[in-house]
């Protein structure tokens, strides 16, 4: 019964709503209040209930209809749409299905519609894939059919309001205390440093913590796919974000792109927020000619993994001869830093390695962090960072930045 009064209210606001003029937010829910008391005289609404239907119609109004709710629960970390039915969420590391569903297709590509119109995307049946972001920095994945089969599919990767920070990732057993101040010497002294990871290891996460311990007057450029980093206390920070090709297959601004123009943006840093491809050459190439501290992340099962994946995405923006690339990757990185979210669900630092030189040729590791299991405790995983006993190699960074560990 409720349901068939949300949707009559809903159509007779869309008739009061003249589509000539632009209405801020302020006016459409007063003509959804005017609506709502009105049809209260009829039937009885609580006021509880009254204001459910407030919000559900100015939610389909303004905002993104049943996903909205999910968007402001902040104990939701990903919301999974499989097209209008199935609407799951993750909660605390465990996926479960919400019971709420868009009324039809056409809503649910309203949405869509909405969302990518935002960051200046466009997206269809030609072109039925797009990466975009949400006002609050969330990130945004739209797949479209014919290449989704069951309907245009959503993920929303949410991310805090407020980044987090080092100490807090420490309590949240992350990281130890002792790795944490080593790391922020290593920012201060300028080390290269890569995050690698698996999906949902908390890269961009870690990658916004470890920007907490970079020098406030540093001018920093941060490159990404699409924007979702969230870098605090830098004032002298420019924020850069790839644009896809028109509907004439014009104007597209790539990774490779941005990397080259902030070359002469004369940076201190640069942030490189995930590398995918071939834009991976121009990032080694620009910690290799003078932009030391640089910062990036990359998908990869271990440290290993990660420096063959280089590897391979070096490969699709040049030929060049294996060495030629290894050398160039075992000068450009200092530090590699690798993530995973292990069976509690938790995300941990599972090693922190340095990458030492070129020898015999292959890249030469120095794990000097590495996580160590030491039990399970009611269905969580006990253990921690620890000390490999490995020194750091490379102090020459830290004598130029007069810093000791």
């Amino acid at each position: 019964m409720h349901g068939n009064i949300v949707e009559e209210l809903n159509e007779e606001v869309s008739r009061k709503i003249d589509i000539t003029r632009d209405y801020d937010d302020a006016e459409i829910l007063e003509i959804i209040e005017q609506c709502v008391l009105k049809k209260s005289r009829e039937v009885y609404l609580s006021s509880q209930r009254k204001k459910e239907i407030v919000e559900m119609i100015f939610n389909s109004k303004r905002r993104l209809d049943v996903l909205q709710p999910l968007l402001e629960d902040s104990s939701v970390s990903e919301i999974m749409v499989n097209g209008t039915e199935g609407i799951f969420v993750e909660r605390k590391g465990r996926i479960v299905r919400e019971k709420v569903s868009f009324k039809d297709q056409e809503k649910l590509y309203n949405i869509i519609n909405s969302i990518v119109a935002k960051v200046n995307r466009t997206v269809n049946e030609s072109s039925p894939i797009v990466d975009a972001r949400l006002s609050d920095g969330s990130r945004v994945s739209v797949v479209l059919p014919p290449v989704a089969l069951n309907g245009p599919v959503i993920t929303i990767r949410k991310f805090p309001e407020k980044p987090f920070t080092m100490q807090e990732l420490v309590k949240l057993n992350s990281l130890s205390e002792e790795a944490a101040r080593f790391l922020e010497v290593l920012v201060k002294a300028k080390y290269n440093i890569f995050i690698s990871g698996s999906t949902g290891s908390g890269k961009t996460t870690f990658l916004n913590a470890l920007s907490g311990f970079i020098p406030h007057w540093e001018r920093i450029v941060t490159i990404e796919d699409s924007a979702e980093l969230q870098i605090t206390g830098i004032e002298n920070l420019i924020r850069l974000e790839t644009r896809n090709a028109n509907t004439e297959g014009k104007g597209e601004i790539t990774m490779r792109d941005l990397i080259k123009a902030s070359l002469r943006m004369r940076p201190d840093r640069i942030i490189v927020g995930e590398v995918r491809g071939a834009e991976a050459l121009d990032m080694l190439q620009a910690m290799n000619t003078g932009h030391d501290g640089s910062l990036s992340t990359g998908h990869a099962n271990s440290s290993r993994d990660m420096l063959s994946r280089l590897e391979t995405m070096v490969l699709c923006g040049a030929v060049l001869p294996l060495e030629a690339i290894r050398q160039q990757i075992a000068s450009a990185l200092d530090i590699i830093i690798h993530l995973g979210r292990i069976r509690d669900m938790s995300r941990r630092v599972l090693e922190i390695a340095e990458v030492v030189g070129f020898r015999n040729g292959e890249i030469v590791l120095n794990p000097l962090f590495t996580f160590i299991e030491k039990g399970e405790k009611n269905g969580m995983v006990e253990g921690c960072l620890e000390r490999t006993g490995n020194p750091l190699m490379n102090k020459n960074k830290l004598k130029m930045a007069g810093l000791e560990i």
